[in-house]
């Protein structure tokens, strides 16, 4: 289970009185987790989650209940920090940054249709029209510097076989770098995995997990959606769900020529920022019992995207 702080009914209910939400009924560890660790709290006024943040510099928090402030406040079905009766938002518990949020309906699809992929698709678009225009700083901690410095080092663990991947895509992003970061930018939830997104039936509920949120290109945010939302097991593209995802985009944000050109070239970034985030976590877990992803699912879709044959509507 990845909970990696547990905690005691005791003093979750110290924690939990402020909120004046009725007394505490029941609450459990969420397993899917990966990198903090996250509780169903059951209350007499409702159903909520509570995060305690294991990773990341606690200045940052901040930043992400400022974001789901505005997100939720633009109609988005976003989780957002409740506070205490005395407007406190973040606070701490068992000695790590806490934030209570309400529980949104639905669960996660593990097998995506097009449908699915087109509520994605327009959902991300709002997600960036709503801060594009006045857009909350906030770089990435796991972004084009972090892939580029870390990327050799992490090389050194592949088998000989997948080093000219890893090493031809690094070359890739350090050349098209400044491109890149020239592109039209907006807020970024930067982990748009089908286990961060809530189905209730057929309508796409809730967006979840912002702690990789952060200022940057949008087409990167599309391209991390896409990679998960649209691949097949062998790592290939699907092509009716990607083209359902980016059209259901593109009819509310349409993309510019520069997007268009860069695109396969995002996707394979894309594929380089969590083989190499995965890579660190099956080190750094290993032997535990916390929810560690397959590094090669994205070596895999790295290899088949050397060439993107499903370009952006506006190319078409």
């Amino acid at each position: 289970m990845s909970v990696f702080t547990p905690l005691e009914r005791t003093e979750l209910e110290a924690f939990l009185a402020p909120y004046g939400l009725g007394r505490l009924r029941d609450f459990q560890g969420i397993s899917a987790g990966s990198e903090n660790s996250n509780f169903f709290i059951s209350l007499e006024q409702g159903e909520f989650v509570l995060t305690l943040v294991e990773r990341g510099p606690i200045q940052d928090l901040p930043f992400f209940i400022e974001l789901l402030d505005v997100l939720h406040a633009a109609g988005l079905p976003v989780p957002y920090a409740l506070r205490t009766t005395d407007g406190e938002a973040l606070r701490s518990l068992a000695e790590k940054p806490a934030l209570l949020q309400p529980r949104l309906p639905g669960k996660h699809v593990s097998q995506p249709n097009a449908h699915h992929c087109s509520e994605v698709g327009n959902l991300l678009a709002r997600l960036h029209l709503a801060t594009h225009e006045q857009v909350l700083e906030r770089k990435s901690d796991r972004g084009l510097d972090w892939m580029l410095s870390e990327g050799p080092s992490l090389a050194l663990q592949l088998p000989e076989q997948e080093l000219p991947l890893l090493r031809d895509a690094l070359a890739e992003i350090a050349a098209l770098k400044t491109q890149i970061q020239a592109l039209p930018r907006a807020n970024l939830h930067a982990d748009v995995f089908r286990d961060n997104v809530l189905f209730d039936g057929t309508h796409l509920a809730g967006l979840i997990d912002f702690y990789n949120a952060c200022s940057g290109p949008m087409l990167y945010d599309l391209a991390i959606a896409l990679n998960d939302w649209c691949s097949t097991a062998d790592g290939r593209l699907d092509a009716p769900r990607a083209r359902a995802l980016l059209g259901a985009y593109a009819a509310l944000r349409p993309f510019t020529p520069a997007e268009a050109e860069l695109w396969p070239a995002m996707l394979r970034t894309a594929c380089v920022r969590f083989w190499l985030s995965r890579l660190i976590a099956a080190e750094s877990f290993a032997g535990q019992e916390v929810l560690i992803h397959d590094p090669a699912e994205f070596q895999r879709r790295l290899a088949q995207r050397q060439q993107v044959s499903i370009p952006l509507p506006f190319a078409l």
